[in-house]
């Protein structure tokens, strides 16, 4: 009974049908299934006659990938793949295929222990619960054996595990006990199979009807299937018939149509094929009249015509290298053309017209070196332009020393030494005929790069036209009859026809198309019509102009190069708009380094003549005129070419910087030596002087021109603004000078705020130089005064007063020509004012110090007593009246009045302190009779002094009231 048990087959679906019927495997072993399974301790459901669903048991052994044996790597990885040429996989998928390292993913993370981190620490309290929980209730349930993978009853040990014997069999026999269990377990296994066994009888009948149709249902189909055979073997008959009769007669007159249209077909292939023959020929034909746009036309077509309507002929195998070769050979030619044309016109004489060199010329090499994608074209010219612009400098060079006798090139022969002999007139005849011939060959250049710029904007222009008929292609817009020839049509005329001019094979292919179709073009739309309706008239995008369409469709037809139409074939330019936007713009920057590079030329001759320093010795004219030159050439290069160079601006503000310096030095040396041998004497002013300040003060600040004039009487004083001013000659002098540079700032803006700052450094020079020389009577050494009088030091003040109020004047000169960002500077003018001033306020504090010290040396030698005025007095009104004789003529009357004012206070002081030694009081008595004296006689002589009538002295305030 148990053995019985143990065999029983595991069922398994039938293949054969969906029923849900089982059938017993043969062998399980071979189909590798896993041990079997025992059922659970349950009746299984009653048959329902349904189908049946999913099986657990049935379908956990349904094959997956998982139990293949053999994989894609195992495959991949052949220990044989190293000992022979080819395997499975190249000859399946090339021979490109090889072994290669797969990189890693950019999008996946290298994981490392680190990332399990946080899980593992989530986890950890939880697994520690679990094994806890395990060791304390262990699993008490006897089913595992079940789920083992490995379970089968007709394994000994698993048998006796689900049946455990050792239960009914006791150590020392079997007892009654044990013998009925055993019993009790056999009838129920018994019931068991009884069970199944009426289920599976249950179940055969259940299926007998539907057995016992199918049966009834084979036969009914032979019997048709017989049926059948017999009429498709009279359908097979009279098809036969009707092909015999119908059929052949029709299939031959078509296979002989087809046959025809091969052989015609077959001899357009040897017309094409002669003419791709002749295409070497003809491209050689073309470049011996330096065609070298229609040459690399014939051989794009030609070798389009290989690719895809002779691809594979033998005959032709190497006719594809050799016209890339020839391309080549094109391409360099093309270079060497342009490059001999930039040398040829940029190194012609530039007397000739203004006119491009030959145009045509141009404006083909242009074009093909665009359709060759030959970018770097215009590097050559730029070199060109370079070594022109020198030749330039010393072909004017030459032909100007050539002019001069004096100069011996055979001696001399470098440049900058023969132009450093020239002398200033002949140097700047030189230069402005440099000037003239760098204007001349900045307008050659512009004109030729604006042949170059507007080949570079059609050939956008056609680009863009190209796009819109693609465009309208894709749309739906077909061609009409009797409308220009597509491209097939094109590169067969193209390519058969016998003569030069491509446009001569189209126009005679479109009349023959015209005559064949009996239709006029006029009629139809085709697609250059259609685009002209598209496009419109409006703003051309690549050129920034409006033209008409008939502008435009002459711009689709192709320009006219070299006397020859080309047309704008599909995809004629490899080159995309973004590319010819970027020519355009480098030809705009090589007219920026023209104009960059005639200034640098124009340095150079600059600088070779102020090497010896020889421009800094011009005078402020010479140096005008030079300035002037240099600014009407920048400003022509900057109206020819668009653009600020400033290298020749800023050698024009070195040189500038370094006349202002020498200009400076000059006259700051003259006035230190003028300064050095001044005596400080009042010295007659010459007419020009006066003429000189009476035109500062109508506003003119400018040197007037020299002019023969009557000799005229010098005055003594110089009169401005209605006052006298007694000055020195240096002080004369100075004010032509600080005019010098006023005029210098007139002729040459530029230099205006050098020239402020060098003439604030003359004024401040000039105020420091006097105050050592009168005030530190550095003049008794340097001159050899033997003292410095108040007339000395009243004249110096007088000349301060006059320079400080020609400083307003020069300011608001100044002013005028600076910037409002300049405005700044002009704070140095408040400075030398403040400085002025408190040097006239030194010499004011040191005259009183003469009186003050002269006063305080007689009055303490006063005595009150008889005679009376007395002899002190009588001094001291001397010294006062010798005074004022040396600052009456110098001194206007308001400054001697305020300094014979405080030459009182301070006599008063003196006085005061001596009448307090001595004891007089202001009491009557005899010594305040005496002193009473005294001091009218005082009070009446220094009011009997010119300018001084109506000086109140008050000398009231000498007196002590007694106490």
């Amino acid at each position: 009974m148990a053995s019985s048990h143990s065999s029983s087959p595991v069922p398994h679906p039938s293949s054969g049908g969906s029923e849900g019927l089982f059938q017993k495997d043969r062998d399980p072993s071979s189909l590798h299934y896993r041990p079997i399974h025992s059922l659970p301790d349950v009746c299984p459901k009653e048959p329902t006659g349904k189908e049946l669903g999913p099986s657990v048991v049935a379908d956990q052994h349904r094959w997956t990938v998982y139990n293949s044996k053999v994989n894609l790597p195992a495959a991949l990885n052949d220990p044989r793949l190293a000992k022979r040429e080819s395997d499975f996989f190249t000859k399946t998928w090339g021979l490109d295929f090889a072994e290669t390292e797969v990189t890693p993913s950019f999008y996946l993370p290298n994981i490392t222990k680190e990332h399990f981190g946080p899980y593992l620490q989530e986890t950890a309290q939880r697994e520690k619960i679990h094994e806890r929980c395990k060791n304390i209730c262990s699993n008490k349930d006897e089913l595992d054996i079940f789920m083992k993978p490995d379970f089968a009853l007709d394994d000994p040990t698993t048998f006796n595990a689900v049946l455990p014997w050792s239960h009914f069999n006791s150590a020392g026999g079997k007892s009654s006990r044990d013998m009925a269990s055993s019993r009790l377990l056999q009838e129920k296994l018994s019931h068991y199979l009884d069970v199944v066994e009426v289920s599976i009888a249950r179940q055969i009948s259940l299926r007998s009807e539907a057995f016992f149709h199918a049966m009834s249902s084979q036969h009914e189909l032979q019997d048709r299937l017989t049926e059948t055979a017999r009429a498709v073997a009279v359908l097979r008959g009279r098809t036969a018939a009707i092909e015999r009769i119908m059929c052949e007669g029709p299939l031959r007159a078509l296979r002989q149509a087809l046959t025809r249209s091969n052989c015609a077909r077959l001899h357009n292939k040897l017309k094409l094929m002669a003419a791709v023959h002749q295409s070497q020929p003809t491209v050689q034909l073309l470049l011996s009249t330096s065609e070298f746009v229609g040459a690399l036309e014939l051989i794009a077509t030609t070798k389009e015509v290989l690719q895809l309507e002779l691809q594979g002929i033998h005959s032709f195998r190497h006719l594809g290298s050799q016209l890339c070769e020839m391309e080549k050979l094109i391409d360099k030619m093309m270079v060497e053309d342009f490059s001999m044309y930039s040398r040829s016109d940029l190194s012609r004489s530039l007397e000739d017209d203004g006119q491009v060199m030959e145009k045509d010329r141009l404006e083909s090499l242009v074009f093909g070196l665009l359709r060759q994608r030959k970018l770097d074209f215009l590097d050559i010219y730029s070199d060109e332009m370079i070594l022109a612009a020198k030749s330039i400098v010393t072909q004017s060079v030459f032909d100007s020393v050539s002019q001069i006798e004096e100069i011996d090139t055979d001696i001399v022969t470098k440049l900058a030494d023969q132009m450093r002999l020239m002398t200033f007139p002949q140097w700047f005849e030189l230069l402005k005929s440099v000037f003239e011939n760098f204007i001349l060959f900045l307008k050659r250049i512009k004109a030729t790069l604006s042949v170059v710029r507007n080949v570079v904007l059609e050939a956008l222009d056609s680009n863009q036209k190209s796009r819109l008929l693609e465009r309208a292609a894709a749309v739906g817009l077909t061609e009409a009859p009797g409308t220009p020839l597509n491209q097939e049509e094109a590169e067969l005329a193209y390519l058969t026809h016998e003569g030069l001019f491509i446009s001569d094979a189209l126009n005679d292919a479109q009349l023959h198309l015209g005559a064949s179709t009996g239709q006029e073009q006029s009629s139809t739309v085709g697609p250059r019509q259609a685009l002209s309706r598209m496009d419109g008239c409006g703003s051309d995008s690549a050129s920034g102009t409006t033209e008409s369409s008939s502008s435009r469709e002459h711009a689709f037809q192709g320009p006219h190069f070299g006397g020859v139409e080309y047309i704008f074939l599909e995809h004629i330019f490899e080159v995309n708009d973004l590319e010819l936007g970027r020519v355009a713009n480098n030809i705009q920057e090589l007219l920026y380094t023209a104009s960059d590079v005639s200034h640098d030329r124009c340095v150079k001759v600059l600088m070779a003549r102020a090497k010896d320093g020889s421009l800094e010795r011009l005078s402020s004219a010479e140096f005008v005129f030079l300035s002037q030159a240099v600014e009407g050439f920048v400003r022509d290069t900057e109206k020819l070419c668009c653009r600020r160079s400033v290298s020749l601006r800023g050698a024009l503000q070195s040189q500038a910087n370094r006349f202002v310096h020498r200009f400076h030095e000059e006259r700051k040396t003259k006035l230190s030596l003028l300064l050095d041998n001044e005596r400080w004497k009042q010295a007659e002013v010459p007419a020009e002087f006066q003429d000189l300040v009476n035109s500062i003060a109508d506003g003119r600040i400018t040197l007037p021109e020299r002019k023969p004039q009557e000799e005229r009487k010098p005055s003594d004083y110089l009169h401005i603004d209605g006052q006298k001013y007694a000055v020195v000659g240096t002080v004369l002098l100075l004010i032509r000078i600080f005019l010098e540079y006023c005029q210098c700032v007139n002729d040459i803006p530029s230099i205006s705020t050098d020239m402020l700052t060098r003439l604030s450094d003359l004024l401040k020079h000039f105020n420091s130089r006097s105050c050592q020389l009168v005030l530190g009577a550095g003049a008794l050494q340097v001159v050899g005064l033997k003292t410095i009088t108040t007339k000395n030091l009243a004249l110096a003040s007088r000349c301060l007063q006059l320079v400080v109020h020609y400083i307003p004047v020069i300011r608001a000169h100044f002013e005028t020509k600076l910037t409002p960002k300049q405005y700044s500077v002009l704070r140095h003018f408040d400075h030398i004012t403040k400085d002025y001033n408190d040097h006239i306020t030194e010499i004011s504090t040191k005259l009183m110090a003469i009186m003050d010290s002269l006063f305080e040396k007689v009055l303490s030698k006063y005595e009150v007593k008889a005679p009376m005025p007395s002899a002190c007095f009588r001094n001291v009104c001397k010294q006062m009246a010798k005074m004022h004789e040396a600052l009456y003529e110098l001194l206007p009357e308001e400054q001697t009045q305020m300094l014979f004012l405080r030459i009182n206070a301070s006599f008063k002081m003196h006085l005061k302190k001596q009448l307090a030694r001595l004891g007089v009081h202001h009491d009557g008595g005899p010594q305040h009779g005496l002193v009473t004296v005294d001091v009218a006689f005082y009070t009446e002589n220094v009011q009997s002094l010119r300018a001084l009538e109506k000086l109140d002295l008050n000398m009231a305030e000498i007196w002590e009231q007694k106490r």
